[in-house]
């Protein structure tokens, strides 16, 4: 089935402490890199042996895998056969019940738990369209909401004088997106405006209450790349946000810059454009701790394999997200093989090896 799997690796109090330097340093240097060592490579999936004290080794159930009981039990089969005692399903974010018929997400879980396999849901969050798979019903967020949809910056300039419920403006987006799939793997919502981040946060709650898991992985967190988002609302948002900090002067100065460019106040401030995105993503992710924390759910959520991307890239501060636990550890997808930290008490080493992914080491970066 071509099913990635994932090993996690637990942080004890104990074992998250790294010493800023000296011979503890070393020592944990030398723990990690054995982790890293014990990482071995079977065909094209990344298996990692897990130690006796790991509490959780996932197995990545395909969506291929839900489309029967045959291909589901195919599939649980691979996952005990590998001694993979969890497995992740990838779940769609509805507002509604699926269509009556055969449910392959419920299906899963119920012979997950008959098999005593734990089961985590894997949601895509921001991401709202796949790809090119345009949905045809008009009640889909991207028809309801177009102005919060992502918008990168090459393409603006042309979308910024067309109405977003207009036909041309979702069709310019899609196109352009599909012209672009290497770079970007579908439709974003920007978590910019906090009603589209309560919205986001009440779609995974509604979600989640029609199955019962053991934990949360958040894909799609994050914004495709730097140069997203500037749309028109975005614009406006951050605006506002910066309009009230400048003095007369400068707010005249930036009437008049803006008479020319749109994006003036994106310009003229590069380093709060930056903190501004970063830190309403932040606040989505409190957001959803605080919808899941409820249900005692493990949360963790996709970054990227190196701390640059993350921060500088995709605007995810997930050090903060997991020192002010609103999730409890991190996931560095690689190809097919995944790595997932989890952390007792939100303390990451800020410059050693952290996670191998695939036989390689990822270092991170300061916070």
């Amino acid at each position: 089935m071509g099913v990635a799997q994932v090993w996690y690796i637990p942080l004890s109090p104990m074992r998250c402490r790294v010493p800023a330097s000296g011979p503890g340093l070393r020592r944990a240097r030398a723990a990690l890199a054995l982790v890293a060592a014990a990482t071995v490579v079977i065909g094209s999936q990344a298996v990692a042996r897990a130690r006796s004290d790991s509490p959780i080794r996932g197995y990545w159930a395909p969506r291929s895998a839900l489309t029967s009981i045959e291909t589901i039990r195919r599939a649980l089969a691979s996952a005990q056969f590998g001694g993979f005692d969890t497995v992740f399903v990838p779940i769609p974010l509805a507002e509604s019940d699926p269509l009556p018929g055969f449910d392959g997400v419920r299906e899963l879980i119920r012979e997950a738990r008959d098999r005593r396999l734990r089961v985590h849901a894997w949601l895509d969050v921001n991401r709202v369209v796949v790809d090119d798979e345009i949905p045809a019903s008009r009640t889909h967020v991207i028809y309801q909401h177009p102005e919060w949809l992502m918008v990168p910056r090459a393409l603006a300039p042309h979308l910024i004088a067309i109405d977003p419920r207009g036909p041309a403006y979702l069709g310019q987006l899609s196109r352009w997106t599909r012209a672009n799939i290497s770079r970007v793997d579908g439709l974003y919502v920007s978590p910019l405006d906090p009603e589209a981040a309560g919205y986001l946060a009440n779609l995974v709650s509604t979600t989640l209450k029609r199955y019962v898991v053991d934990g949360v992985y958040l894909d799609g967190l994050r914004f495709p790349g730097s140069d997203f988002d500037y749309s028109r609302h975005a614009m406006d948002l951050f605006r506002a946000h910066q309009r009230p900090r400048l003095s007369p002067a400068d707010r005249l100065r930036l009437d008049e810059i803006e008479t020319i460019d749109p994006f003036g106040y994106a310009s003229e401030f590069p380093a709060e454009w930056t903190a501004f995105r970063q830190t309403r993503l932040t606040a989505l992710v409190k957001t959803l701790r605080e919808t899941l924390k409820i249900n005692g759910l493990t949360v963790t959520a996709n970054v990227p394999t190196d701390d640059e991307t993350a921060r500088e890239e995709q605007f995810q501060d997930w050090r903060t997200w997991v020192a002010d636990r609103l999730i409890d550890g991190v996931g560095k997808r690689n190809g097919n093989s995944t790595m997932i930290l989890l952390s007792t008490e939100g303390a990451l080493p800020a410059s050693s090896t952290i996670l191998p992914v695939a036989g390689q080491a990822s270092a991170g970066g300061s916070r």
